[in-house]
């Protein structure tokens, strides 16, 4: 699993949380405290776009309003390499 993690304000949450959703390859964002403490974990599944993502940003922005600081952890998916063999013939 790829994890990295970004801290932030709660102004600049949100603006985030879109970041790392049009960079694709997220399977699931957590959100936790200044102290370190989970807050809330959002999946994201592929292609989440547009109206699908709604939901998420709500939850987001509510929570931007909640704190002043925050962490942000994302779990990426990981990329399956693929290995071809030429058949014999």
């Amino acid at each position: 699993m790829n994890k990295k993690e970004f801290k932030v304000s709660g102004e600049e949450l949100l603006k985030k949380i879109r970041e790392i959703i049009n960079e694709g390859n997220v399977r699931k964002i957590i959100i936790k405290t200044d102290k370190g403490e989970k807050f809330v974990e959002l999946p994201v599944t592929i292609g989440v776009i547009g109206a699908l993502a709604a939901p998420i940003f709500v939850v987001v922005g509510a929570i931007a309003a909640l704190a002043s600081k925050f962490t942000v952890e994302v779990v990426k998916t990981e990329k399956k390499t693929t290995i071809k063999r030429n058949a014999k013939k």
